[in-house]
């Protein structure tokens, strides 16, 4: 167990959302607090500039490079390019301006039809289009009172997809104690944290709509949320072996490609069963094939006035597997 009394540096991680810049430098007044977090993508332009330290020549032989830039002193720049990333966001972006231009084409005709007149009608249909799949600036527009012309910023359009896959991680811990992969792995982390606030408020815990309306009793609420949340993760842990949960996921060579998952979890959820030959489950499941343990009370023949006799259900060998792996005592016996 961790003393938690002789700490005495902390490093919080967390996304662009999360740290910003004006918490980081709430962080730096109150010391002792480091971070992981990353930049955002206008911030990239800065190191990324033709004279700047990111250049497209660091990621000949590797997807990562260390650099530094004098907008962050004292701090670490780890620069990604996950080639996974920039073929979905080039494939993103392709779709977005195919159907812009689609809808600005509407525009177009509807003007030179003469059934769309005046500039500030126009400007406004067409600003909710661009609006509406997040290119206004990859756009030209003329507008008059008769008429609409639009053409695709081809010299924005090729600056965005020369970063496109490229991420860079900031942070203040020193290479001796955590290398540039280590940073990588301990940022796309974040992942997991990211499936729990999801099974938190939406799919397993429910934490919204919170039915209260005191400060106390909403922090409790969330407080319970948390604590449920963190044995659901022990639970998880626990019951890998019964479930689809990749148990010797193995370290990927390269920090800032895609996860792989092992042969063993790829056997697991084709065959559907564990290593033993049982059903593989999912946690869901799980929990609903436990749920099936019950008590019930059964009253036999048609006599009403017979008292009701309690029964256990008779646990599967999931169930029993289940509470063996919590280390608990399966309950076989009223009390």
């Amino acid at each position: 167990m961790v003393d938690h009394t002789q700490l005495q540096e902390m490093v919080m991680v967390g996304d662009r959302g999360m740290i910003t810049s004006a918490r980081i430098e709430a962080l730096k007044e109150l010391g002792g607090l480091g971070w992981v977090t990353a930049l955002r993508a206008p911030a990239i332009q800065a190191p990324a500039a033709d004279d700047g330290p990111l250049q497209m020549s660091l990621f000949d032989e590797t997807n990562l490079a260390e650099i530094s830039h004098p907008d962050y002193p004292g701090e670490r720049l780890i620069a990604c390019r996950d080639p996974a990333l920039a073929a979905e966001r080039s494939r993103k972006r392709g779709d977005l301006l195919a159907a812009t231009d689609k809808e600005l084409a509407k525009i177009t005709a509807a003007t030179q039809a003469g059934r769309l007149k005046d500039a500030g009608r126009i400007g406004i249909r067409a600003g909710k289009v661009v609006g509406k799949y997040n290119m206004e600036k990859h756009y030209k527009l003329d507008i008059t009172d008769t008429s609409f012309t639009h053409a695709r910023n081809e010299e924005n359009i090729a600056a965005e997809a020369a970063l496109d896959g490229i991420y860079i991680i900031r942070t203040t811990i020193p290479d001796k104690q955590m290398d540039a992969a280590k940073v990588v792995a301990t940022y796309k982390s974040l992942a997991n944290v990211e499936r729990d606030f999801r099974s938190i408020k939406a799919i397993d815990l429910a934490l919204r709509p919170i039915h209260h309306h005191t400060e106390t009793r909403v922090r409790a609420h969330v407080f319970i949320c948390m604590l449920a949340a963190y044995l659901t993760w022990h639970l998880r842990k626990a019951w890998a072996p019964l479930t689809f949960t990749d148990e010797h996921r193995p370290e990927p060579a390269d920090p800032v490609a895609p996860a792989q998952r092992s042969t063993a979890a790829q056997t697991k959820a084709s065959r559907r069963t564990t290593a033993d030959g049982a059903p593989a489950y999912s946690f869901r499941a799980l929990l609903e094939h436990l749920a099936t343990l019950t008590r019930n009370d059964i009253r036999y023949g048609t006599d009403t006035t017979m008292p009701a006799v309690p029964t256990l259900a008779a646990p599967t060998p999931i169930q029993r597997r289940a509470f063996e792996l919590i280390g608990q005592t399966l309950p076989l016996n009223l009390k």
